[in-house]
């Protein structure tokens, strides 16, 4: 995937980040991407990346529920769940840190992943005070998906 210049070229990358095509390939063109910060087309771009990384997000979160649903106290799946969750999330930082945005736009749209991020862990722990054995509090501790 080539490097995006203008928000024309921008547009099948963020397409692409938002379907899941090539991460490999879209985080590379959209680290090496450039474009104009101005007027018009910095919100747009903005509102285009921010409904594709919240996609992302809304997706990865009703798969960690399917696998969490379906672990039933297994350890290895979700230990296996807890590091795909935060795998993705990892992913979205290194999409959101790219030279193409503003400092300031980096680390407000950062924020926003990391404030997601604890609020899956703390609910996470909260949910694994019900468990008696303590397996799960732990295996939340060990593996938590804001690190």
């Amino acid at each position: 995937m080539t490097p995006p210049k203008t928000y024309a070229d921008w547009v099948p990358v963020l397409d692409a980040l938002k379907g899941r095509t090539d991460d490999a390939g879209v985080l590379a063109a959209m680290q090496a991407g450039e474009i104009a910060w101005q007027g018009g087309v910095a919100e747009r771009f903005s509102k285009r990346l921010l409904d594709a990384v919240n996609d992302r997000m809304d997706t990865a979160s009703d798969t960690f529920q399917r696998q969490m649903g379906r672990a039933r106290g297994q350890e290895g799946a979700i230990i296996q769940a807890l590091l795909q969750m935060r795998k993705e999330l990892q992913f979205l930082m290194r999409v959101l840190d790219i030279p193409a945005l503003p400092e300031e736009q980096r680390k407000e749209y950062a924020r926003l992943v990391r404030e997601q991020a604890d609020k899956m862990q703390q609910s996470l722990e909260d949910s694994a005070k019900k468990d008696r054995s303590g397996k799960l509090a732990s295996i939340v501790r060990n593996h938590p998906l804001n690190r």
